[in-house]
Order: C-alpha cells, then structure tokens, then sequence
C-alpha cells in the first residue's frame, strides 16, 4: 500500500509504502473492542474507599439502655442506620487491571490502524521537526492537509529533537502528540486523523510488522 508524502507547506513530495501486514490487514473488531476496553480499565486508579463501621470514629458507648425506652435496640451510633455511620458494601481500593494475549493486543494495534488506512485517515509527512515551533504555523498545516480536520493524533518518531512540534501543538484543541512505540488503540480511536512522520512509519514498521 501507498500513500502520498507531503511536506510542510502540504504539497506532495513523494510516496511512503505502508506495510500490509500492519496497514492492510481485515480489521478484527470484537479484539479492538476488547483491546480497548483493557486499556481504559488498566487507566482507572482504584483508590475510591468508604468506611465501615469498624473504622469511623466515635460511637464506642451504647446510645441507650437495652430495654425499657420503647426505642428499636442500638449499640453504636456509627452503625450503618445511623446518620454519620459506616457504609455497608462501599467501594474499597482494588486493581481494575485486565490482562491480555500479547498476539491479541498486537491484533488490535494491526486491526485499528488497518481501519484508518481504510478510512484514508493517514496522513504521512516529512520533515515535521522543522516546522516554525508556533501555533498560527501547525494550524494553517493541519488545515491544508487532507484527511479530517477535527482532531489529529500526530505519531512522531521513537527519537530526535521535536522540540518545535511540542510547542507549535501542544496547546491545539484536538491535537495530540505521542511517539511512535506509545501507539495505543485508545488514542488512535479516539482521533479522526493519524498523521505519521517517516521516521514513524519505519519504527511502527518494525515494531508491528509481521515476518
């Protein structure tokens, strides 16, 4: 597979072979679901805590007499019943963590990429390291080049200085920048756009490409 390259004035200069074993495979839906929902569960902290009786404080002297008051029997006023009282079946801190078939989760990565390239969602550009490190610069790109505007995930490569690539996106709604071994389904996703530096591609390349 081909796609044009461009350069920082968004003209093309050129074609990058996509790997089809990464780029143009069937898109297995049911493990990207699975994929993804591992990762968002593998984010979530799990430190909600409540307290149960035994650990709020006070209520260590009977309120009332057994009998003879005509009220309901009580033996602590930190019982759940009571106002102030411990929680019965709250949350307490656990791990959320969901594991997952190292072939599985290289599917998915495979899977959610191969949707973009069907999609005509990449985008592949050269020489982004020396882009003007502003604002006004990234936007008038991300606005000539194809694919959707609405929100871009930019994957620069696994090195080298992209200094001015933080500064000139860092701030822009709907921009994100990773390197290219944090690829993750959640981020691709969750973005319209995937624009691929060169040096992006061939590390991708030689992280998911199949022998």
């Amino acid at each position: 597979m081909q796609v044009p390259v461009f350069d920082l004035t968004a003209k093309e200069v050129g074609n990058q072979d996509l790997n089809d074993t990464v780029f143009g495979i069937e898109p297995n839906v049911p493990v990207m679901h699975q994929a993804h929902l591992r990762q968002r569960a593998n984010a979530r902290l799990g430190t909600s805590d409540t307290l149960t009786r035994g650990r709020v404080r006070g209520g260590g002297r009977k309120p009332w007499r057994q009998k003879g008051t005509g009220r309901a029997r009580q033996g602590s006023i930190r019982s759940p019943q009571w106002r102030g009282g411990g929680v019965v079946f709250g949350p307490h801190p656990r791990s959320y963590a969901q594991d997952m078939p190292k072939k599985m989760r290289r599917l998915a990565i495979r899977s959610v990429l191969s949707v973009k390239a069907i999609d005509e969602q990449i985008v592949v550009i050269k020489g982004l390291n020396d882009i003007e490190p502003k604002a006004k610069t990234m936007m008038e790109l991300l606005a000539q080049l194809p694919a959707s505007r609405r929100s871009t995930l930019i994957v620069i490569g696994p090195e080298g200085d992209y200094q001015a690539v933080y500064r000139a996106a860092g701030n822009l709604e709907g921009v994100k920048i990773i390197r290219s071994g944090y690829v993750n389904i959640h981020d691709v996703l969750t973005h319209e756009r995937l624009l691929l530096t060169t040096e992006a591609v061939e590390s991708i390349h030689g992280l998911w490409a199949l022998n």
